[in-house]
């Protein structure tokens, strides 16, 4: 099998040199042409959509969980985009002057040729020549690769999408990054809540720190970029310079305070409201963002009330629901269903967000789209992104399916773990005997049974004389009833 991985890997290198052509129609000083999309773009899209968005990540948790079904899968994905990377330069209809969209095609099947051959490669278990001892190198870079493969893809699709209407150019560049790099932050944030609601409780608990330590620190991170990107130092403040950059600034100071917090006084991890307080003030900011269009003011207003609420849902879940604990349960297997709302409204939030630049506003705007409609469809969207990480946007990218959230962790908890809960085995060194890290510091294996065998001896100590009397007394008791049933029965006889 492995060998017939190579031609398709010959053949994807060949598409990579393909360049686009045929920019002619393209009238000057535009980006688009004026032709509709044709049916054979439309296959493009579906096939690209269906290969780096369902195929090649079902795949990459294949590939983790070391099932035996993750090279065909991965064969099927790389035969269907390399099929329809040629389609994509074989179309009529609208075309396309340079965009990043064309640029970035090349690399991303760059990398999926280096994903094929490194797949290959390790498949033959080649052993001379000292390649025993470098083999890991191209295991871990076969892995880095395909776990990175699933955001580039959603990069390329976001791509796709504004080269469609050639959006983002000229003076709408700035706010048209800004919304979708924002938007897809917050859906990123939702996905890594996701993912640690249901099956990453284990991996907190290894790190030995508080789910909230790694929110703010990214909080904190992003803060400091925000801070020192959203106004051109030097230059006039200008339409908002200030409250976004005034939001950076919240942002870091929270995030660090954040940090402090995740700690207890003994070095215990400990949860803490500051991300959700964060992502509360940020809906609030945004809820008063003033736009020059009412249907861009009421989206982003109601922008600003799904983040607050998704602020607020998080507050009540550590506090009410959990109680500080980290999860429902130490396995993590079954949160609690009011869980499941936080994640949920960032996925809303940023779709929302990504849904309102200026260019897509005014497209609405000539349309006669209400903010009513177009919110329904966003968050009809944001519902199927729980099952799916849908990429948007409705009205001008197709509606693409990217990343099977639950359905791809679905697949690594059955295949994980085949019983339905993880084992302490499974659960490896960060299994402890109580359920805590001291010092911010996982016993191990070897600890915890010192741990047991101590409270043990200490719970042998504390057993009575009396406890001990009372318990043989019952141990023999049947056994002296016997004997004088017997010699009651013999003098009878």
């Amino acid at each position: 099998m492995q060998y017939r991985l190579l031609p398709l890997a010959a053949l994807a290198l060949a598409s990579v040199v393909y360049a686009h052509g045929g920019h002619e129609a393209v009238p000057e000083g535009s980006t688009v042409s004026l032709d509709p999309i044709d049916s054979t773009l439309w296959v493009h899209m579906i096939l690209m959509g269906l290969s780096f968005g369902i195929i090649f990540p079902t795949g990459m948790v294949l590939g983790i969980v070391r099932s035996r079904w993750h090279v065909p899968v991965q064969i099927v994905g790389t035969v269907i985009a390399v099929v329809a990377y040629f389609i994509g330069h074989a179309h009529k209809g609208r075309q396309f002057g340079p965009n990043a969209h064309a640029k970035f095609a090349n690399w991303l099947m760059l990398g999926l040729v280096a994903q094929v051959v490194l797949g290959c490669y390790l498949k033959l278990h080649l052993e001379k020549a000292g390649q025993a001892r470098i083999r890991w190198i191209f295991v871990m870079a076969h892995g880095i690769l395909g776990k990175v493969m699933p955001v580039v893809s959603w990069v390329q699709m976001l791509f796709g999408g504004i080269a469609a209407l050639g959006f983002c150019q000229g003076d709408h560049l700035g706010q048209c990054a800004a919304h979708f790099i924002m938007g897809s932050a917050f859906i990123g944030y939702g996905i890594l809540l996701t993912i640690l609601l249901l099956v990453g409780q284990f991996w907190l608990r290894r790190t030995g720190r508080s789910q909230e330590f790694f929110d703010s620190l990214i909080i904190a991170a992003w803060g400091c970029v925000n801070t020192f990107t959203e106004h051109h130092w030097g230059g006039p403040w200008v339409h908002n310079d200030l409250q976004h950059t005034t939001m950076g600034i919240v942002w870091w100071c929270a995030g660090l305070l954040g940090m402090w917090l995740s700690r207890s006084r003994n070095g215990r991890p400990k949860r803490n409201l500051i991300p959700a307080i964060v992502i509360g003030l940020t809906g609030y900011a945004m809820s008063a963002h003033a736009q020059s269009l009412m249907i861009s003011t009421m989206i982003h207003s109601i922008f600003g009330y799904t983040l607050m609420a998704a602020g607020l849902t998080r507050i009540i879940e550590i506090s009410f629901v959990l109680r500080d604990k980290p999860a429902v349960s130490m396995s993590g297997t079954d949160p609690n269903s009011f869980q499941y709302l936080t994640p949920f409204l960032l996925y809303a939030s940023g779709f929302l967000f990504m849904g309102a630049t200026e260019e897509q506003m005014q497209l609405l705007a000539d349309a006669g789209i209400t903010h009513v409609s177009y919110i329904l469809i966003l968050y009809s969207i944001a519902f199927m992104l729980f099952l799916c990480m849908s990429i948007y946007p409705p009205l001008y990218k197709s509606p693409l399916t990217h990343l099977v959230v639950n359905v791809l962790l679905h697949i690594y908890a059955v295949h994980a773990w085949p019983e339905g809960e993880p084992t302490d085995a499974q659960e490896g060194k960060y299994a402890h005997a109580n359920g805590r890290s001291m010092n911010g510091r996982a016993r191990t294996q070897s600890e915890s049974q010192r741990v047991q065998d101590a409270e043990a001896f200490e719970l042998q100590g504390l057993i009575s004389d009396e406890e001990e009397e009372e318990e043989a007394e019952s141990s023999m008791g049947p056994k002296k009833a016997t004997d004088e049933e017997m010699a009651k029965e013999t003098a009878h006889h």
